[in-house]
């Protein structure tokens, strides 16, 4: 019976000690398992002074090569459990940090939103014309602090793309930051390249 058998057949880990497998032939197993990347079935007659020919006898029945991946394979889902369960246990923490601070800025958003309807309100009925600066730039804010509570993106990232084999550089972008000027867009056409011969 294979190792697989015996393993799905009495729930023993292949690594742990087999059924019918007597503690000497486990120990030696044992040894082979912890010798790690040098290990060798004559390393393992050398040093417990055993045979190599009865020691590869046990290797060649109890399976040790397929026992060795297991092990290998059962650390290493070991680890990736751990880091996972590492990593949830941080998610949870910062939702726990992250939650009360976005329903702050959700609560600061709307505070900051409904002072600059009332100021738009006062200064409707005023003679004195409003401070649109000031007034705009509370409205940023407030409008940040909802995005930052929902989660959205705060900023918008200009994406050009080419389309129907013409280039198109946006010039604009550039020179209306550099001199608040709009500029218009220049397409360039690509050069077609003569037929080779044969075609």
């Amino acid at each position: 019976m294979s190792i697989e058998g015996l393993t799905k057949a009495k729930g023993v880990l292949p690594f742990e000690q087999q059924p019918r497998e007597g503690s000497k032939a486990y120990a030696a197993f044992r040894e082979y398992l912890e010798m790690g990347a040098d290990r060798s079935m004559a390393a393992v007659a050398k040093k417990l002074s055993k045979s190599e020919q009865l020691i590869r006898r046990w290797g060649y029945k109890y399976d040790w090569t397929a026992r060795v991946k297991a092990y290998s394979a059962h650390l290493a889902e070991v680890e990736r459990r751990a880091i996972e369960d590492m990593a949830v246990e941080k998610a949870v923490e910062w939702a726990k940090v992250w939650e009360p601070l976005k329903r702050e800025a959700w609560r600061e958003g709307m505070e900051l939103l409904a002072e600059v309807k009332e100021f738009r309100k006062k200064w409707q009925k005023s003679s004195r014309p409003p401070g649109f600066e000031s007034l705009i730039r509370a409205m940023e804010l407030a409008f940040k602090l909802k995005q930052f509570a929902a989660g959205m993106p705060s900023e918008v990232k200009e994406v050009h793309q080419t389309f129907d084999g013409k280039l198109e550089i946006e010039w604009e972008v550039a020179l209306r930051k550099a001199y608040g000027k709009p500029e218009t867009v220049v397409t360039v056409e690509p050069e077609a390249l003569p037929p080779k011969e044969g075609e």
